[in-house]
C-alpha cells in the first residue's frame, strides 16, 4: 500500500517555511528529513513522529497514537498516528510540533 498523499501535502505545507527539507520514499512511506533528519513521513493510514523519548511514554496518552514497532522491535522515540486522529488543524500541529522541537534538539546535540 502506497503512502497517504493528502497527509504527504499537509506535512509538505507545515514544513515549507524551512531551509533544508527532502523528502524521501522509505519503508512504504514518504519520509520528510529536515536538517538530513528523518521527522515526520506519511505513511498509508498513519504519520510517523519522531519525538523526544524522553515524552514517548505522555504522547502515547493521546488517541490514535502507538509506538513504531519494527521487525519486533519497538522504537522508543517514534510514534504512529492514525490519520482518524489527525483531522483537526490542532490534533495534526501538536505532532509536529513535538516532531520539530525533538528535530531542533538533535541538531543541537549533532553541533557540541
Amino acid at each position: 500500500m502506497a503512502y497517504n498523499e493528502k497527509l504527504a501535502a499537509r506535512i509538505r505545507q507545515a514544513l515549507a517555511h524551512l531551509p533544508d527539507v527532502e523528502e524521501k520514499k522509505m519503508f512504504g512511506s514518504l519520509a520528510f528529513m529536515v536538517d538530513g533528519k528523518m521527522c515526520l513521513a506519511a505513511g498509508p493510514g498513519r504519520m510517523m513522529c519522531r519525538i523526544d523519548p524522553a515524552i514517548h511514554d505522555e504522547a502515547l496518552k493521546k488517541e490514535g497514537s502507538s509506538t513504531v514497532i519494527m521487525k519486533g522491535r519497538a522504537y522508543k522515540g517514534y510514534v504512529y498516528v492514525d490519520d482518524d486522529s489527525l483531522k483537526t488543524k490542532a490534533a495534526f500541529d501538536y505532532w509536529v510540533k513535538l516532531a520539530l522541537g525533538f528535530n531542533g534538539k538533535a541538531k543541537a546535540s549533532v553541533k557540541k
